[in-house]
């Protein structure tokens, strides 16, 4: 059976059965958690687990790495509209050890896409249009670093509300045991004292 064939056919029985009543809920994050994290198959269940998260607790947004790069990009548009839209209040940005993006070579990333097909000459052109792949597809090699460097765009952004906790940590894939790596009230007391001065 197909893939799609079998995500459909699993997915008729479940509404069929009513599976889902157990997981409704709001759009409203109830523990009112803005989370930015990787995609990582090893976190699909076990981030939310080691959290103490139900479905209905947080907005979750995940790509490759929990990096966010552009201040203006879809991450952090996700995480403002979070904040401002759906009543969210904290954000917390959570990294991975063992992660796919420490490490990762721009060039071996192209080289895979010109193996499975993308002709060279279309990276050429978009090489030549403007798009850095080094910048674009390039990872971390220390992920505390890679936290703390997503933590401070949130933190900076002109948009952010004021006084919202962005808080740091990274969790182990295999136990969830999550370690503290930057702790948003001790940030905002700590400007909130400098400012006083």
């Amino acid at each position: 059976m197909r893939k799609l064939d079998e995500v459909l056919s699993y997915n008729q029985a479940f509404v069929e059965q009513k599976e889902y009543e157990k997981y409704l809920t709001t759009k409203i994050p109830e523990k009112r958690l803005v989370i930015v994290t990787c995609m990582d198959t090893r976190l699909t269940e076990l981030l939310p687990k080691a959290l103490n998260l139900r479905n209905g607790d947080a907005k979750i947004i995940k790509n490759a790495g929990a990096i966010i790069t552009a201040p203006f990009g879809n991450i952090m548009r996700s995480v403002l509209v979070a904040l401002y839209e759906l009543k969210g209040d904290e954000v917390m940005i959570i990294g991975h050890h063992d992660c796919g993006m420490t490490g990762i070579d721009p060039k071996v990333v192209v080289s895979h896409m010109v193996e499975r097909g993308v002709e060279p000459q279309t990276i050429r052109t978009l090489h030549h249009s403007g798009l850095d792949f080094n910048r674009w597809l390039t990872g971390f090699e220390n992920v505390t670093k890679s936290v703390e460097n997503s933590v401070d765009i949130v933190r900076k952004h002109p948009l952010l509300p004021p006084g919202t906790p962005v808080h740091g940590l990274t969790i182990h894939p295999e136990t969830g045991a999550l370690e503290l790596v930057t702790d948003g009230y001790a940030y905002l007391e700590k400007i909130s004292h400098e400012s006083e001065y």
